[in-house]
């Protein structure tokens, strides 16, 4: 694989001033990175210069197409993602008007995911990599959210406590410094993206769950069912949404709620619950946050991930970074969802620090976050079920 900086490295180490002293000066670097992201249902391709500005982002959604089975469909995701990874990677490079041989580097999604998709990006990231001799990293997709957050915001400052919520993945995160992370909480079944999503089509409401539930709650009373937050018997800042989503099916059980129908507009007791389901999941989410956050002394609060387009959620997060005196950093709504610049900007810092991958690089799909403390974090977690 050839070096890094192909592109960028514009300044000598030591110049001679022209009374004859050599001034010592700092090497800056131009780094432009392709990152390439299949890891469920989305298709996409970027070119992020330095890890902070998005040159191109090319996004191809498959909802329209797993919308009437109410959820991703493994097969045909991977069908979808063979068929568009090609125009999609040559798109982003029309769009930044940038020659592919240009690039410094790639950065790929190995995990976690759908295997079938997984596969698809980390073959073609490979293969270019090979054909284009550059160095390549795999990048897990929960540490991609993190760095959504890296385009519009002022840099990070370290420690940081990071939210991640999506529809696969619920997860707080101790950040003590760049590429360092412990977890500090996690769901034992359902992430908070899946909980709307199930009870968005429990409802009638469609798929994805989410942007629907969230827009019928602002003309609902989130008080008007009484829903108790998820805590854990064994005392640990876990996540647990299964529970709330029996708790919504036994309230329409029993109140006779019917689901609405194609074509009808959704009755005030669905706008009702839709406010208070989406209430106590903001509030689990953010409750935890604030209660952890003093044993880490974060400097900053990180919040991203699909659920982290959520109105409510936003707000919320704001809230209680200012009872804790810390900034609160979010993507903006087209960065929350899955996406290529976020992998691109998390791999620009493993290929600075020097991190190459192997062509024998694969897709892993139960992939973790974490590299501290981990015998203390599986002490503290023994007989505890996760649900993978």
């Amino acid at each position: 694989m050839s070096p890094l900086y192909t592109s960028g490295e514009v300044y000598h180490s030591q110049l001679i001033h022209a009374s004859g002293h050599r001034l010592n000066t700092v090497r800056i670097y131009i780094v432009l990175v392709l990152g390439i992201e299949t890891s469920c249902d989305e298709t996409a391709a970027a070119l992020v210069r330095d890890g902070r500005e998005i040159v191109s982002s090319v996004i191809a959604s498959q909802i329209a197409l797993h919308e009437r089975f109410g959820g991703v469909v493994p097969e045909l995701a991977s069908r979808e993602h063979l068929d568009k990874i090609v125009p999609v990677v040559a798109e982003a490079f029309t769009r930044a008007a940038i020659d592919m041989t240009n690039i410094d580097g790639l950065a790929v999604t190995v995990g976690p995911g759908l295997v079938g998709s997984l596969l698809v990006g980390v073959s073609y990231a490979k293969a270019m990599a090979f054909a284009l001799n550059k160095p390549i990293v795999g990048v897990n997709h929960i540490e991609g959210h993190i760095y959504s957050v890296a385009f519009e915001n002022p840099p990070v400052q370290y420690p940081a406590l990071a939210l991640v919520v999506s529809g696969g993945h619920t997860n707080i995160f101790h950040i003590p410094s760049p590429g360092k992370y412990k977890v500090v909480a996690r769901t034992r079944d359902d992430a908070a993206g899946e909980a709307f999503d199930k009870v968005a089509k429990m409802l009638g409401l469609g798929y994805p769950g989410g942007p629907i539930i969230e827009r019928l709650a602002r003309e609902g009373n989130p008080q008007a069912v009484r829903f108790a937050i998820p805590r854990m018997g064994d005392g640990l800042p876990d996540f647990s949404f299964s529970g709330l989503k029996t708790a919504v099916t036994r309230h329409v059980r029993e109140t006779g709620m019917r689901p609405v129908q194609n074509g009808e507009q959704p009755a005030q007791n669905i706008k009702d619950l839709a406010a208070s389901f989406q209430s106590v999941v903001v509030r689990s989410l953010v409750g935890t946050l604030e209660r952890v956050a003093p044993d880490f002394g974060p400097r900053t609060l990180i919040v991203a991930g699909g659920v982290a387009c959520n109105g409510a959620l936003r707000e919320a997060s704001r809230t209680a970074a200012e009872r804790l005196g810390v900034p609160a950093y979010f993507p903006s709504p087209h960065l929350s969802t899955d996406n290529a610049a976020m992998i691109a900007a998390a791999g620009t810092v493993k290929l600075v620090a020097g991190e190459r991958a192997g062509l024998d690089l694969n897709a892993d799909v139960t992939l973790r976050l974490q590299n501290l403390d981990l015998e203390e974090e599986a002490l503290k977690r023994a007989g505890v079920r996760y649900r993978l």
